[in-house]
């Protein structure tokens, strides 16, 4: 299979680091031009200069997702600048943590800004230039937990099913413009937070103690690599995905409903070894 990106324009946002970077040094290693946005021009500015060593064309800038004059700009230039956009990457956004004690509605709302609101920015940003192609690939970055709730964490779990259930509309409503919407589900992608997860264990943990209790939940036996990501973006802006529209797919290596589970093995895990320090 020879996936020819070569001619593609790009736009990848949240790209200055983790799966974003990865998406966008993929389509950059396929020849297309590539225009990446993250929050700060210092980080985006160093994965620009990484990406001009094999994509045609690079453009960086700093664009905050919550700013929709910012984001039309951007999205303006691009356009201008290579005349079109062919593909979008809605990568940007966070997850957030939280329960019904802990959370004010206030808190969850910022949450929808910069998730639901801030891939619709970008959405109605660049359907026009692509609807006067008749030609369009947009590719939802979004997380298992918006397709399995989970026990806590309710802005990611209403933000993200949200964000799905928008991928999936627009993939039926835009496919008639040969513009196809589908959303991708990262289940326990390792971008570098499960070192930050490891060190908030406390003492007496080991790193391979720590990965086990993780990886029950993962019939793949492994974290994914933000690469696992980028392939699937590869395919689904390609040819060969010509027929897939309003899909959601997820990237969690067999993980479904287990992560509900997770957050009780956690407790039991902490539990296990505050007993096992403490010589109970």
């Amino acid at each position: 299979m020879n996936i020819d990106l070569s001619d593609k324009r790009v736009i990848v946002t949240g790209a200055s680091r983790g799966i974003g970077r990865a998406i966008a040094l993929a389509f950059a290693a396929e020849g297309a031009r590539v225009a990446i946005c993250a929050r700060t021009q210092d980080a985006v500015a160093v994965a620009g200069k990484e990406l001009q060593r094999n994509a045609k064309a690079v453009i960086a800038r700093a664009v905050d997702v919550t700013d929709t004059q910012g984001v039309n700009q951007f999205v303006r230039e691009v356009a201008e600048e290579w005349g079109g956009v062919d593909v979008l990457v809605n990568n940007a956004g966070q997850g957030r943590g939280g329960n019904l004690d802990t959370l004010t509605p206030e808190a969850i709302l910022e949450h929808a800004n910069i998730l639901q609101m801030g891939h619709l920015r970008f959405v109605q940003a660049v359907v026009p230039h692509m609807r006067k192609q008749r030609w369009g690939r947009i590719i939802e970055i979004n997380a298992l937990a918006g397709t399995v709730p989970t026990p806590d964490g309710i802005p990611s779990v209403i933000n993200r099913a949200a964000c799905i259930a928008l991928s999936r509309s627009l993939g039926m409503s835009l496919a008639k413009d040969n513009i196809l919407v589908n959303s991708l589900n990262m289940g326990w992608i390792d971008t570098g937070q499960w070192d930050r997860h490891y060190r908030e264990m406390g003492p007496g943990v080991s790193r391979e103690e720590f990965d086990q209790m993780v990886l029950k939940v993962v019939p793949i036996g492994r974290y994914g690599k933000p690469e696992d990501v980028a392939g699937m973006a590869l395919f689904l802006a390609s040819e060969y995905a010509s027929f897939i529209s309003a899909a959601s797919i997820d990237i969690s290596g067999g993980m479904g409903g287990q992560i509900a589970y997770f957050p009780t093995l956690k407790r039991d895990f902490t539990e296990a070894m505050r007993k096992r320090n403490a010589g109970e």
